[in-house]
């Protein structure tokens, strides 16, 4: 993805006013992943069966209208294969958190146009804003679409849960979004004279940020495929390290990396080690190369976020023996903070990217 890159940066009202409405946008979006998070953890995200843009901001009014969308959960093959149990209170429980996940994204948009609006008429953009806010509204849009994709999968077939590559997918792509967005106001908050120009320290982290999003990506395929409690054992994978038996099939090929559950948790539990060891590594060259002042001040972060990271994953598969349907426990708690923990961390890098990008010092002969 490609950042705007040539933002005005001189210091006014105005690019505050930008930035405030920018960094709002960016905790939005964060909420809304952790709801998608909560969302997949109650097993909440194919209890509607529809998309309506408008009318479905409002949830269910009578008791006929909430029997109406009762009926047509009950057509869906999660509730045939899986829920067939459920009463009508089971099924308002998974209803709340799709439709309020939906809403935010609603309230998202409405957040975003309402302050483009603004900020535009009063014109309070600098002209070389508008366009790379017009694309970011676009990809927003392009993000709804992508998580109705995603719902769809769940809905045919024999299917139960949403399928994990496109659940991926979708998270994949709105970490993009939130990305976007807070590099975005970072440019109209941190002037060039405040970064750092290291080009070797920044290509470094750059290596970390490309890894992490792979990793995040294997996260919501070990989510989407629930694949945690395949070996609740730490610090061995059922008595292996690398390769338990079952982690690889050749006939399946890169499809593995997909489909196979064993070994994307192989894969996810092993990448989490080597990142903390890189970002250690970087952490250390990091203060050897005596950084700037904010780059100083926010360059532990990282370090931070993967310890915490890597204790919360430890967490997560140690109590994915402990799940209990329709409940919320141990379990979802510790994955969701793990979740959250994650979105952190990768915004961290985002802006230690961003710190050691400074312009490069002048030489005179």
């Amino acid at each position: 993805m490609s950042y705007p890159s040539n933002i005005s940066l001189t210091t006014s009202k105005n690019n505050t006013a930008v930035f405030n409405w920018l960094m709002l946008g960016v905790a939005m979006t964060i909420v809304q992943i952790a709801l998608g998070g909560i969302t997949r953890l109650t097993g909440s995200g194919l209890s509607i069966t529809q998309w309506d843009v408008v009318t479905g901001s409002l949830p269910p009014l009578n008791e006929g209208a909430w029997l109406q969308e009762f009926t047509k959960y009950q057509s869906t093959p999660q509730y045939r294969l899986l829920n067939s149990d459920f009463t009508l209170s089971n099924f308002k429980f998974i209803f709340f958190w799709e439709w309020f996940h939906r809403l935010w994204a609603r309230l998202i948009g409405l957040v975003f146009a309402a302050g483009f609006a603004y900020f535009f008429l009063t014109k309070k953009f600098d002209k070389k804003m508008i366009w790379p806010l017009v694309l970011l509204f676009v990809l927003g849009g392009l993000q709804g679409a992508i998580g109705w994709i995603m719902v769809a999968s769940g809905l045919v077939g024999d299917a139960i849960y949403v399928k994990p590559a496109k659940l991926a997918l979708h998270f994949v792509f709105a970490l993009g979004l939130l990305c976007y967005t807070f590099w975005f106001a970072l440019k109209l908050k941190i002037p060039a004279v405040q970064k750092t120009a290291n080009a070797p320290l920044r290509k470094f982290v750059t290596g970390i940020l490309i890894l992490l999003v792979i990793q995040l990506a294997f996260g919501a395929l070990m989510a989407g495929h629930k694949a945690a409690s395949l070996a609740p054992t730490w610090p061995t994978i059922n008595g292996y390290f690398f390769q338990p038996p079952g982690s690889y099939q050749s006939e399946h090929g890169l499809l593995n990396f997909i489909d196979n559950k064993l070994l994307i948790h192989v894969v996810h539990r092993n990448l989490a080690y080597l990142i903390s060891i890189i970002v250690l590594w970087f952490t250390v060259k990091l203060y050897k190369s005596n950084p700037g002042l904010l780059l100083r001040r926010f360059g532990l972060l990282p370090m931070l976020l993967v310890v915490i990271q890597v204790a919360l994953g430890i967490g997560t598969v140690l109590t994915s023996n402990h799940i209990v349907p329709t409940q919320w426990g141990a379990f979802e708690w510790v994955a969701q903070l793990h979740q959250l923990t994650g979105m952190l961390l990768l915004l961290s890098l985002v802006l230690i990217v961003y710190l050691t990008g400074g312009a490069k010092k002048e030489t005179y002969s």
